[in-house]
């Protein structure tokens, strides 16, 4: 804004900037109306059509071409992918532009103006999409892709001076701090940019990391965890300085963020606490499979406030990161994957319990699943009112398949090697004895 506006109120300020932007907008309408003028929205309105026309024919055969490349690289294929979906912006620029030199070449440069313009917002226009596809936030990317379209139509049609300070008179004066919308806009731009390197940064880094094998799994969920709010962190505070914003009033804001954590927050203070203890003592890790309460499943990430579990029908549990410190936890794999397992069952006491036992470790160590090398055991338990009870404990190493599953085919094999071998497995039974002179004695012989 220049010194010698400053005197002037910002609503009059706004009506001329208006007014301004009124005169060169009906200016460009009357050009519009000059003969060149119209033939070169005529020659624009044919090289879209054509293209269109291109594209219709082109894109179907470039989709079966795209479908036989076997073996291509993913980049690759996202390329190809993208100009699939923009090819008719493709064919527009490339037959824009030839129809612009040709211009140049058979007539005068000022009859090509308005068909270099077109070419350029067209060109500018497909590569502002080409790369935003880079960033992977869909509202991040819409909001970046707009708001540069905006930004180049204004810089090609000489509007950005105007623009500027049309944004600069949309101010809010806070105290001795002047808030204006170009500061936002600029504020807005510069953090966006930053963030998409820092995540860029973020993505790359985290995949070293977690290929590195020398890293425990939890270390590096915490080492990602914590490079991401680093960068970006550092993101949005250097973004802020560069446009000039005084970061001072953050020390106010801390304050109040702490008397809000002292009341509002404490839940999530604490499980973000007990996430970062969860990760640096290694008491879980993805892929460990635990027992919490009721839920019995396998970890699928650590997160800032809760662990992701999925049990084996599919459900996903959020657990507090809070309960896993506070509550008894059961790691089925914390040290080591093997996992025993018990089951009981009952034999008649007419069978030899040698026997038994022998058929019974046979049975358990031929189930898949079952370790070898950690053979099955079988004991006598009790003798109980109908049977003989037995415990039969064999050793897994891999809880993630299941639990549940095994205990059955264990408990198949055993029906099936008993039924092999005559060993019958009782269910309780009673016996009643009538006695002398009761009433039912005396009924059945009256009968």
């Amino acid at each position: 804004m220049n010194p010698e506006d400053a005197d002037i109120p910002p609503l009059e300020q706004l009506q001329e900037i208006a007014f301004g932007l009124l005169a060169r907008a009906e200016v460009f309408a009357s050009g519009l109306m000059r003969p060149w003028n119209a033939y070169q929205i005529g020659i624009a309105l044919c090289v879209f059509l054509l293209a269109w026309g291109l594209a219709v024919v082109l894109r179907p055969r470039l989709h079966d071409w795209m479908r036989a490349r076997e073996g291509w690289p993913k980049w690759r294929l996202r390329v190809l992918l993208i100009l699939h979906r923009r090819l008719r912006m493709v064919l527009f620029v490339v037959l824009i532009w030839i129809a612009v030199w040709i211009m140049r070449e058979v007539t005068w440069p000022s009859r090509s103006y308005l068909l270099s313009v077109i070419a350029n917002l067209a060109t500018a226009w497909l590569f502002i999409a080409f790369s935003t596809r880079l960033i992977g936030n869909p509202l991040l990317r819409s909001v970046v892709r707009y708001g540069a379209w905006t930004w180049v139509t204004l810089h090609i049609l000489h509007l950005t001076g105007e623009a500027q300070n049309l944004l600069e008179n949309m101010a809010v004066n806070i105290g001795d701090t002047r808030l204006t919308m170009w500061l936002a806009v600029q504020a807005v731009i510069t953090v966006a940019v930053l963030i998409i390197v820092a995540r860029f940064l973020a993505v790359t880094s985290s995949a070293r990391i977690r290929s590195n094998e020398d890293i425990s799994p939890s270390m590096q969920v915490l080492a990602v965890k914590f490079l991401q709010v680093a960068l970006y962190g550092a993101a949005l505070f250097i973004g802020l300085k560069l446009v000039g914003v005084d970061l001072t009033g953050l020390a106010v804001l801390s304050g109040a963020i702490g008397v809000g954590l002292g009341f509002g927050l404490q839940k999530v203070v604490s499980n973000l606490v007990s996430g970062i203890i969860i990760l640096l003592d290694k008491s879980i890790k993805p892929g460990d499979v635990i027992s919490l309460g009721e839920t019995f499943g396998w970890i699928n990430s650590l997160g800032a406030r809760y662990v992701s579990i999925t049990t084996r029908d599919g459900k996903e549990y959020l657990i507090p990161n809070e309960d896993l410190i506070t509550g008894q936890v059961v790691n089925w794999s914390h040290s080591n994957d093997f996992v025993r397992l018990d089951i009981y069952f009952g034999t008649a006491y007419g069978d030899d319990p040698h026997k038994v036992r022998k058929i019974a470790i046979a049975a358990a160590a031929d189930t898949p699943r079952v370790l070898r090398d950690k053979p099955p055991v079988c004991h006598i338990v009790g003798f109980g009112d109908s049977s003989v009870d037995y415990i039969l404990r064999f050793w897994i190493r891999d809880p993630t398949g299941g639990l549940t599953n095994i205990r059955g085919n264990v408990y198949l094999a055993l029906w099936d090697a008993f039924q092999e071998n005559g060993i019958s497995i009782p269910f309780p039974q009673r016996e009643v004895k009538v006695l002398e002179g009761s009433r039912l004695e005396t009924a059945k012989a009256l009968d």
